[in-house]
């Protein structure tokens, strides 16, 4: 009988390396795969606890005191330096010649201007 293994032999040596590295490759990939629905969840619940946003905002000057412009909450265009603010605040600012930002017009949504 000869030393060399026959081809049935080398075939079925063949299957089985490669049905392990298919076993490893698949234990990878179900672990990518844990870790993105773990981070999936993660920010799903981060969503859910993230506070809404306000519903009005002031933008401040420079030297954080005088007040610039008044926004809406959902403004797309409402400068750096903002506070929230109620709709009480937000109506007097502009009563108070805060001017009112040109391009989400709170002025409007507040009922000041027709």
């Amino acid at each position: 009988m000869s030393d060399t293994p026959s081809r049935l032999e080398l075939l079925r040596f063949t299957r089985r390396v490669v049905e392990q590295q298919a076993r490893a490759s698949l234990r990878q990939l179900d672990g990518w795969i844990a870790d993105e629905e773990r981070r999936e969840a993660e920010r799903r619940q981060a969503e859910e606890r993230r506070p809404p946003p306000p519903e009005w905002l002031i933008e401040r000057g420079l030297d954080r005191h005088s007040l610039v412009a008044v926004h809406t909450g959902d403004c797309w265009d409402p400068g750096k330096r903002l506070m929230p603010t109620t709709r009480e605040q937000a109506r007097d600012a502009i009563r108070q010649q805060v001017p009112a930002c040109s391009k989400c017009r709170p002025d409007t949504r507040l009922g000041l201007l027709e």
